[in-house]
């Protein structure tokens, strides 16, 4: 991978001392994707487990810190699950514990939500990923330590609790890191953004977002989709709850939940904001004229995901426009989950989907914001780089 910490010429992810800049750190893996030996590092980077300003030594006092917390939270829920295995801390800075201890003491359950999660974590563990060596022969041990790892998170975050998926997803973090304690906070940082993709009114959402999309981009195939017959969208809803994980060979996947955690092809509002501001201040334009077309120019909501989701969609148009039900729509989405779909030729046609988007975007903005004027080549290019957040 290439060298990621500025200054520091020849020194790669896993043997930096002080973190690199985050901004360049995203954009290099976007560009150049993660040594599978280094994955596990940047990972704990890129999920937020390490701060991005820290040092070698305050991740290792850190480190610390967490195993301590995680094995008294552990330890707390095992207390009302009586044949849960329990953890002793044997060997651990005493004042730690005691630390610990003095954070979480004051945690209450509700035992019987408590109980219910473990239930459907304790049916959902068993099937998961079962195809890979990790969770085979001597790694079925992992599939306990994955169970763990969902309970105490659904104990201490009953907010969100359990819901199934999030047994398929943690199961990404705990192959890769190989850790318990680890795979709880990388997990617990990138459910801090995600949680309401696992809620009902997060992911119809999201499903009404991918369809807006389609509509934008393929109004034909966005209105057989949504007709009498047929189920809508909800046949995405696995793709954007797992982030693909089933659709593309294992390793493909992988890259594909970095590139989609990285943010980097995201459409930045603030940003978007800041470069029309200093655009209609260059011609003159009034702020109050235009706040409206402004706000419709583009919609910052189409997250990068929602474009891989429609250049899946697109490729296949002539095979969804065939599906005459919803049966008929399940039973042809469904063979996508064999894990055939081909990565590098899907993150090409999102990413002119994204491109498209994003030109015809810049083009209406600046016909509506600016008509008396006839904007030039260079204008319109100025506008279209001030909407994505590409290298």
């Amino acid at each position: 991978m290439e060298d990621l910490n500025d200054g520091s010429p020849g020194q790669t992810a896993a043997e930096e001392t002080r973190s690199p800049d985050i901004p360049r750190f995203k954009a290099l893996i976007l560009a150049c994707g993660v040594c599978p030996s280094e994955r596990g590092l940047v990972w704990r980077f890129l999920f937020g487990m390490y701060p991005c300003s820290s040092t070698a030594l305050e991740r290792s006092l850190l480190q610390e810190q967490m195993v301590v917390r995680y094995q008294v939270m552990k330890r707390k829920w095992q207390q009302f699950l009586p044949k849960a295995v329990r953890m002793h801390l044997n060997g651990t800075d005493a004042e730690l514990v005691a630390a610990a201890q003095i954070l979480f003491e004051r945690v209450t359950f509700d035992q019987e939500e408590l109980r219910e999660a473990t239930r459907i974590i304790d049916k959902d563990v068993p099937r998961t990923n079962r195809d890979l060596s990790y969770y085979q022969e001597e790694g079925l041990g992992n599939l306990l330590v994955l169970r763990d790892i969902l309970i105490t998170y659904a104990a201490f975050h009953p907010e969100v609790s359990y819901a199934q998926g999030m047994n398929d997803l943690c199961s990404r973090f705990l192959e890769v890191l190989d850790s318990e304690v680890d795979t709880f906070w990388s997990f617990s940082c990138y459910m801090e953004k995600f949680s309401k993709d696992f809620r009902a009114d997060g992911l119809h959402r999201k499903i009404e977002l991918e369809a807006a999309l389609l509509k934008e981009l393929d109004p034909s195939l966005y209105a057989h989709l949504v007709s009498d017959s047929m189920e809508s969208f909800t046949f995405c809803h696995r793709w954007l709850l797992l982030g693909f994980q089933r659709e593309f060979e294992h390793s493909d996947a992988l890259r594909l939940f970095e590139i989609l955690s990285c943010d980097h092809l995201e459409l930045i509002s603030q940003q978007v904001d800041r470069a029309r501001y200093q655009e209609r201040l260059a011609r003159n334009c009034s702020t109050e004229d235009h706040s409206e077309s402004q706000l419709q120019a583009i919609n910052t909501d189409f997250t990068f995901e929602l474009f891989i989701c429609a250049a899946i969609l697109l490729e296949n148009r002539e095979s969804l426009l065939r599906c005459r039900d919803d049966v008929q729509l399940i039973q042809f989405t469904s063979r996508f989950s064999s894990g055939t779909l081909d990565l590098n030729s899907t993150l090409k046609k999102a990413e002119r989907h994204l491109y498209n988007y994003c030109k015809r975007c810049a083009w209406d903005y600046m016909n509506e914001c600016c008509r008396a004027d006839i904007s030039t080549e260079e204008d319109f290019l100025y506008q279209l780089r001030s909407l994505l957040v590409l290298r």
